[in-house]
């Protein structure tokens, strides 16, 4: 038997035991990479589905692109405006702790101005010729060489003193560059916010003109009564091509949407003004529930999931819908803005877009549906509470 030297095995041991490990973290990276591309497939095949909607029931109707570009157009506006908003608060913070900063500089200066001024009057009642006399006084060697010892000190002390004022000048000059940079960035910021404004009002003008176009359009109850029959198949539609594309690529919940029935928070503050199976128009009934809110109210998803889609549709208008997993989708419509996009995952609590009065509403409201297997059910009996 061929004798086996003990490097040679400790060898053998670490590699057997650290096999495991190479394979566990390959194994990682290939799941990361293939979890990745899951995902970009996903959003390619969504944005297929959504600019097919678009092509079949915006681009159909001359009013109903015109809506729809006039309320994405209120939507980016806003959004817009918000990001200026919060960078000029940013800036204007940044300002003032610039004029903290320097306040501190000028007080620490005039500190300093004063020491030396303490340090000079000292010096000038000592005289410039008494290093002189005390080298001349015999008298006591020792103490002449600790006055010597004590006036070193002294003019190293007041050098000392010089640079740091020296500094603080120099600080305080580059606060004041600093401080004028940001008073005309935040001129420049206040210009466009008034621009921004101003495109605001142009889109929610536009916005008015396409509703009242809309309405003329819509002249008798029948003409409504399509108008409703043609957003609900539009969005039948995209829930079945959807629920195709998501079967692909199913969301791996970490909670069962299923057993949150109960447990549910509502995705917006406000007050239920239609509820499931109540009658909206003729023969129509509300597939989900209808909830006044202010404009601008964070809406929030109800679970955990993946963000389905994140656009405009129809009579819905700026709408997000999230994939929950076990064939469980939420539907959150009429919106402001949107703030997830297609593919994003969601907590529960989740601030996902702000209330609004997009599709065509007349005022602001957030249309809210749970679907299983692509058909609506009754959302009250999975919410905690009875009202939002």
């Amino acid at each position: 038997m061929v004798p086996v030297s003990r490097a040679f095995l400790t060898f053998c041991i670490a590699f057997a035991m650290a096999l495991p490990v190479g394979i566990s973290a390959a194994q990682s990276a290939g799941e990361a990479a293939r979890a990745a591309a899951d995902l970009k497939a996903v959003k390619a095949e969504i944005a297929k589905i959504a600019a097919q909607v678009r092509r079949d029931s915006v681009d159909r109707s001359k009013l109903t692109r015109k809506l729809r570009a006039a309320e994405v157009s209120v939507a980016d506006a806003r959004t817009e405006l918000a990001r200026l908003r919060g960078e000029r608060s940013e800036r204007a913070e940044k300002r003032a702790e610039l004029a903290r900063e320097k306040a501190g500089r000028e007080a620490a200066l005039a500190v300093e101005q004063r020491e030396l001024s303490s340090e000079l009057r000292s010096a000038y009642l000592i005289g410039r010729e008494e290093p002189l006399k005390l080298l001349l006084n015999q008298e006591d060697p020792a103490r002449a060489g600790r006055m010597f010892a004590y006036y070193s000190y002294f003019g190293r002390a007041r050098a000392d003193r010089i640079a740091r004022i020296g500094a603080y000048v120099a600080g305080i000059a580059a606060l004041d560059a600093q401080l004028r940079e940001e008073e005309e960035r935040l001129a420049d910021l206040e210009g466009q916010q008034k621009a921004q404004v101003a495109q605001l009002e142009a889109a929610r003008a536009e916005r008015g003109k396409a509703l009242a176009e809309l309405e003329a359009e819509s002249r008798t109850r029948a003409q409504t009564l399509e108008q409703l029959r043609r957003e609900q198949a539009g969005l039948e539609k995209l829930v079945r091509d959807l629920r195709r594309a998501l079967e692909q690529y199913p969301v791996d919940s970490k909670a069962a949407f299923g057993k949150l029935r109960g447990k549910l928070a509502w995705p917006v503050a406000g007050k239920l003004v239609a509820t499931f199976g109540s009658a909206r128009a003729g023969a129509i009934k509300w597939d989900g529930v209808m909830i006044a809110a202010g404009r601008g109210a964070p809406v929030h998803s109800v679970a955990s999931g993946r963000v389905a889609y994140a656009d405009w549709l129809p009579g819905l208008g700026l709408l997000v819908i999230v994939d929950h997993g076990d064939h469980y989708l939420s539907l959150y419509g009429h919106n402001d803005q949107l703030y997830k996009a297609v593919g994003e995952r969601v907590a529960p609590g989740d601030t996902i877009a702000a209330a609004g009065d997009s599709g065509g509403r007349s005022r602001t409201e957030l249309y809210f549906e749970i679907r299983r297997n692509g058909k609506p059910i009754d959302p009250g009996p999975w919410f905690r509470a009875r009202e939002p």
